[in-house]
């Protein structure tokens, strides 16, 4: 008696599809963190004032924006990190592939010729010398499709998935965090750049007073009222003064060169003309509670995403040690004639259930179960350093913009108090009251503190720089439903930071 191949294939599906769906891991659930309840650098008390999406306009820097625009276009950091996302897309798409059945197609054609002896010769007949030529051809067709299907009883193929998909969410957020580190190097270098243009300006202008200074003792020591040492004194300020110029060329060049690999362009094409810090816009921001800062930071949220990819892998490593059940069927048809393929006749259909059960693998399985769980602890580590790290991050750059804007203030005083201090002594000299000693020192301390307040008014330009950068640059993490630790993706879906063009979507 036969038996239909398809009910049987259908009785072992009937008892084996209640299993299907057991998942022998555990839902994600955030670790526990230890989140204070506010800065070391601020009051409790503190509203929030966040960065917006385009903060760097704030610094009021039309060549700052020029700049930021061709690296947002041409960073080849940025760009890797794109084609990172892509590449992760795909990988969900190859991870999805096992929870659906494949299937593919079949086609066969063959030919055979046969040539026949001589005793067929009375019926086939016989050639002019007595001899059979006769012969003959078969010619066979066959077409079919063929199924398979793993049961996912164990949720192996969907926490596969799933890890997938949270590697995804991981890149993408890698993404923005590259997106944002060039940004603000960017700005940083530019600033960098706008401070060496000061100091060189500085440093001509000091070099102009001190060779106005030289030129007085000359005098001076023409009518008799200046010594040779006096002269050697003056001349070996304006000598060093002199000697700054070449450094500080040198390093503002190097900074403008530097630019050239944020925007992705040989340095020769950067036109931007640095002009001085002190026309920069620094509007500040507040920082709010931390516990609001997890949400705002593109590198948690990926060390986050890597930890939920490693928790579903976890399961998909548990999930070996199951039996796994294999359904395959075929189907098609044969025919020893094209036009009589497809006939009643000519059909042919298989199926069959198979089972594979892990009985010894020599540690094989448990050693990747525990390496799975080596790494999350990993990436446990990782993530509750990458929060502490925001919570350091934000509190250095709030110290050093509290501190530098008040040293700014005092270095002002100084500055101010150094260049009366400066005129008064050049005055005197000139009337003969003080030596020349007095006005050296008084224009050495000039020319230092002013170089000096140069370089704290960068310090707080930073600061702020690096303010905006640890409460993530306008960046906000999206919402996701519990039931489902990340939804489908789609391009541009990841808001704040800088926006980009991402892979293809992840259904």
């Amino acid at each position: 008696m036969r038996r239909h191949p398809l009910p049987v294939l259908s009785r072992v599906a009937a008892a084996v599809l209640p299993l299907a769906g057991c998942d022998v891991g555990s839902a994600y659930r955030r670790p526990a963190l230890d989140v204070p309840d506010a800065y070391r650098a601020t009051p409790m008390t503190e509203a929030a004032a966040w960065p917006p999406m385009d903060w760097w306009h704030g610094f009021r820097s039309e060549e700052l924006d020029k700049l930021i625009a061709a690296a947002r276009a041409g960073n080849f950091d940025i760009a890797a990190a794109i084609a990172r996302v892509r590449q992760a897309d795909a990988q969900v798409r190859i991870a999805g592939a096992p929870l659906l059945p494949d299937i593919s197609g079949s086609g066969n054609a063959s030919w055979q010729h046969e040539g026949l002896g001589a005793g067929s010769s009375s019926r086939l007949g016989s050639n002019a010398f007595g001899g059979s030529n006769a012969s003959i051809d078969f010619h066979t067709y066959s077409a079919g499709l063929n199924a398979s299907y793993m049961l996912d009883f164990w949720g192996q193929n969907r926490a596969a998935r799933q890890s997938a998909v949270a590697s995804a969410m991981f890149s993408r957020f890698d993404q923005q965090t590259v997106a944002l580190t060039v940004v603000t190097n960017v700005a940083n270098t530019w600033f960098t750049a706008l401070s060496l243009a000061d100091r060189l300006t500085v440093a001509r202008q000091n070099l102009r007073d001190a060779e106005q200074t030289l030129a007085v003792i000359q005098g001076r020591f023409d009518a008799g009222t200046a010594s040779a040492l006096d002269i050697a004194q003056q001349a070996a300020l304006v000598a060093g003064e002199r000697a700054l110029i070449p450094n500080f060329s040198n390093q503002l060049e190097q900074e403008l060169i530097a630019l050239g690999i944020l925007t992705g362009q040989p340095p020769e094409r950067i036109t931007a003309q640095p002009g001085t810090l002190t026309a920069l816009g620094l509007p500040p921001v507040a920082s709010g509670l931390p516990s609001e800062l997890l949400a705002r930071r593109p590198d948690v949220a990926a060390a986050e995403a890597q930890l939920i990819a490693q928790n579903f892998s976890i399961t998909v490593a548990r999930a070996a040690f199951f039996p796994s059940i294999q359904l395959t069927a075929s189907a098609g048809y044969q025919a020893s004639a094209l036009n009589h393929l497809v006939t009643p006749g000519g059909a042919l259909a298989a199926a069959a259930a198979g089972l594979t059960l892990p009985i010894f693998d020599g540690g094989t399985l448990r050693g990747q179960l525990d390496l799975a769980k080596g790494r999350y602890d990993e990436l446990l580590a990782d993530y509750r350093k990458a929060v502490v790290q925001a919570f350091t991050d934000v509190d250095n750059a709030l110290t050093a913009w509290r501190y530098t804007t008040e040293q700014e203030k005092l270095q002002r005083i100084a500055v101010e108090t150094a260049l009366r201090a400066a005129t008064i002594a050049r005055a005197q000299m000139a009337a003969g009251t003080v030596d020349i000693t007095t006005v050296l020192n008084a224009e050495t301390t000039l020319f230092n503190d002013e170089d000096t307040l140069v370089q704290v008014r960068l310090a707080r330009a930073q600061a702020l720089l690096n303010l905006y950068k640890a409460l993530g640059g306008g960046w906000v993490e999206p919402d996701r439903p519990v039931t489902d630790q990340f939804p489908g993706l789609k391009p541009g879906m990841v808001p704040g930071g800088v926006a980009l063009p991402v892979g293809g979507n992840l259904q």
